[in-house]
């Protein structure tokens, strides 16, 4: 048996030793001293709402990622291809569909572009596209408060991930209850996918990327699986989060230094052309995201592609004039005065 000679207090994260008391008050003290601090432990965790479901999800699914990497090896070549297919058609669902079309409205599509674009969202499996552009737009409209879903003033790793650790924050609730969503709800493609989206997640984030290979080509379902499935996914989901993260702490804000958001060329390279991050918070309504057009820009090809087969039209672009203003005006100069690289092209 051991005994504690002095009685250990926690205040404020400070550990107080308090002087040595008598043998026969000791145990009691202690025993005091430790139920109150486990009571105010257990309160502090309360206040933070943690969403233990949630931790241990992620932490099996990056373990799951981790294995894949070993996996790599024994696969076939034809299922690596196919991986980066499955991501890149996942990055699109969420930078040409839930955040440019829906988010932003910043282009309009036809229905069969819609349809794909709801199915390659599912396979993102970011939350279904009403809950995303909502979120979104609250993000955009009190950006760095507490109303903003992925703060980045709360630290990296809450802007990355910590955020969906958590129950959100009343005000996310609060202010996302008073925004105009009406776009959203008489868009029957985006009520569709909201009403069957466990089963959309299920069938185009899992089940087809696993399947596939193993159907054509005679890959191993374990391999076709951890591969295109679990380690896709979880790239594509650390890809987009670096936006909320990475691309409001690091980098330069040539448009508006009065604002969180920055210039970030490794985001933008991950995610597809979502990198132009202080551009993009300061003309969000642009469909390019950026005042380079097609450069270091695979989503706004994308869509450029889908005008010219007929798909889509009305892509909203922020003027030359407007942009060099803006510079002028706000920027941090490290872009220059002139732009010496501007896509005229709408």
């Amino acid at each position: 048996m051991v005994s504690v000679p002095d009685a250990v207090v926690l205040h404020d994260g400070e550990t107080v030793v308090k002087e040595q008391m008598e043998p026969e008050d000791c145990s009691e003290m202690a025993m005091e001293a430790r139920c109150r601090a486990g009571d105010e432990k257990a309160d502090r965790w309360r206040s933070l709402g943690i969403v233990w479901r949630n931790v241990i999800l992620m932490a099996l699914l990056h373990i799951g990622a981790v294995y894949s990497i070993l996996v790599i090896p024994r696969a076939k070549l034809l299922t690596w291809v196919w991986s980066y297919v499955c991501f890149i058609v996942t990055a699109l669902g969420v930078t040409a569909g839930a955040h440019r079309l829906w988010s932003h409205r910043s282009y309009r599509a036809k229905l069969p572009l819609r349809v794909f674009l709801a199915a390659a969202n599912s396979m993102a499996f970011q939350n279904d596209i009403y809950e995303w552009a909502r979120d979104h737009r609250v993000h955009h409209k009190f950006s760095e408060t507490d109303a903003d879903p992925h703060n980045a003033t709360r630290g990296f790793f809450f802007a990355h991930i910590g955020w969906l650790f958590v129950r959100k924050h009343s005000d996310v609730i609060e202010k996302g209850r008073k925004l105009d969503v009406t776009d959203l709800l008489a868009d029957p493609v985006v009520q569709f996918q909201r009403r069957y989206y466990k089963t959309s997640v299920l069938i185009m984030c899992f089940l087809v990327p696993t399947v596939v290979p193993w159907y054509f080509w005679g890959e191993t379902l374990w391999n076709s699986y951890f591969l295109a499935s679990i380690l896709r996914y979880t790239v594509s989901l650390n890809v987009t989060w670096l936006v909320n993260s990475a691309a409001h702490m690091y980098g330069n804000r040539p448009y508006d230094q009065n604002i969180s958001p920055r210039e970030n060329r490794w985001v933008t390279f991950g995610a597809i052309g979502e990198g132009f991050h202080n551009f993009h918070h300061t003309f969000p309504f642009d469909y390019s995201t950026s005042e380079f057009g097609l450069r270091f820009n695979p989503t706004t090809c994308f869509i450029d592609l889908m005008c010219w087969m007929g798909l889509a039209s009305n892509r909203k672009k922020a003027s030359v004039e407007t942009i060099q203003f803006r510079k002028l005006r706000t920027g941090d100069g490290s872009y220059g005065a002139v732009n010496s690289t501007q896509d005229k092209e709408a």
